[in-house]
């Protein structure tokens, strides 16, 4: 009779024996993710995010007043027990519209992050696999997008476009692809010359097969971390449309137009400008130090 005992899961996940492909996937994602929870930087950054998020979705329920409702009669309070964070020139609290504020910036950031990673996925991959003209023509075009700060470039079409959230939305839409592009382009350059493409060529796949089935799995780590990293930029774009009033208009508590609004009295009542600033620093911060966490952890070439 057999004495072998059935292998445990923290035997399955680090044993040297490796008995099937869904095991080495299974170790993989086991040591990646024990390699982002290791990294206390990247575990700070998970942790705003995913406050950032509780706090856009239960926002009636984390505020204490209503963001909208004006109070003049105490206006510019300083922080207390009653405003945690002041309150504005209309004696709104500042706590509250900060809270509200997080769903307009994930708002934002999530819905152009969604447009624009399959928009340069598409273009990276078709340039980097058909070479040719088609890669000189969309290249171009992308170096052109490339060529101008995002930033000057979305102020440009959000001023075309108008204000509001979902011109500003198009407008830094419109110029946060052509790095995805350029990383899509790269990653397919390297995949088309492996030899199980052209056995796939070979057997008579077509073009969209190879680029589905074998192509895009390889580029979507990257462009996932890409796509990761960008969101503080996306971010920061938001908030500076916002600040120039091409953004989310009043009363709508966006953080960058609370900046704008609060700069006037910046000297006297500090609190007023300085409590959305602090909030678009830290989440921008948590967005990078997340997304480099999420790189170390889908691309073991980086870690050390």
């Amino acid at each position: 009779m057999s004495t072998e005992h059935p292998m445990t899961w923290r035997e399955y996940l680090s044993s040297d024996t490796i008995t099937s492909s869904r095991q080495a996937t299974a170790q993989r994602v086991y040591w990646g993710v024990m390699g982002f929870f290791s990294n206390p930087l990247a575990v700070f950054g998970l942790a705003i995010v995913l406050v950032l998020s509780v706090m856009a979705i239960f926002a009636p329920w984390v505020a204490t007043h209503n963001p909208l409702v004006q109070n003049l009669s105490g206006a510019l309070q300083p922080p207390s027990a009653q405003n945690w964070f002041g309150t504005d020139e209309y004696g709104r609290d500042i706590y509250s519209r900060i809270v509200y504020g997080s769903r307009i910036s994930l708002y934002i950031v999530v819905l152009v992050s969604v447009i624009v990673a399959p928009i340069g996925l598409m273009i990276g991959m078709a340039a980097g696999y058909f070479g040719g003209w088609t890669d000189r023509v969309l290249m171009r075009i992308t170096d052109i997008f490339l060529s101008f700060p995002s930033l000057i470039l979305a102020l440009a079409f959000a001023a075309a476009l108008g204000p509001g959230i979902e011109n500003a939305v198009t407008a830094i839409a419109l110029t946060a692809w052509p790095p995805i592009a350029r990383l899509a382009r790269a990653e397919t350059l390297t995949t088309r010359a492996a030899d199980y493409i052209a056995a796939a060529k070979v057997s008579g796949a077509s073009s969209l097969r190879i680029l589905l089935r074998h192509v895009l799995p390889i580029c979507i780590p990257s462009v996932v971390v890409r796509t990761t990293l960008n969101m503080s930029g996306i971010m920061l774009t938001a908030a500076g449309l916002g600040f120039l009033g091409l953004g989310a208009q009043p009363p709508s508590p966006e953080w960058g137009a609370m900046t704008s609004a609060g700069r006037r009295f910046m000297i006297d009542s500090w609190w007023v400008v300085t409590m959305p600033g602090m909030a678009i620093l830290l989440v921008a911060l948590a967005f990078n130090l997340f997304g480099d966490g999420l790189r170390d952890m889908l691309d073991p070439r980086q870690s050390k």
